[in-house]
């Protein structure tokens, strides 16, 4: 399927940094819930994200990441996701997180 670039940008996709982060162990599939700060624009945002392969609660605090913040809020079990947080998954299935490798503002777009 294609896409227009009118199509793309309508996706908002921005840099967050991950301020908090606690298990999720009701999840259906291994997760942590994490809040993400993306400035004083938007605000920080909570995720549900299947990351558990790579990262911990200790290990994902002062991660910058990725994630679109214009879809509308899902519930996840107990818990109401914000924003997705993107990634790709390894070799074994486990997630990595889309991050830039030099730090940007909080809350820039991606262009």
């Amino acid at each position: 399927m294609s896409i227009t670039f009118d199509d793309f940008l309508k996706i908002d996709i921005r840099s967050g940094t991950v301020v908090k982060a606690e298990p999720y162990p009701e999840a259906r599939k291994p997760a942590l819930k994490v809040w993400i700060d993306f400035g004083p624009e938007i605000g920080t945002r909570k995720s549900s994200a299947q990351i558990t392969a790579h990262y911990t609660t200790e290990t994902v605090i002062g991660v910058q990441v990725a994630a679109v913040v214009n879809f509308p809020p899902k519930q996840i079990g107990k818990f109401t996701s914000e924003c997705l947080v993107l990634g790709f998954a390894d070799e074994n299935g486990g997630v990595v997180l889309v991050r830039p490798n030099i730090a940007v503002p909080n809350g820039q777009r991606l262009h």
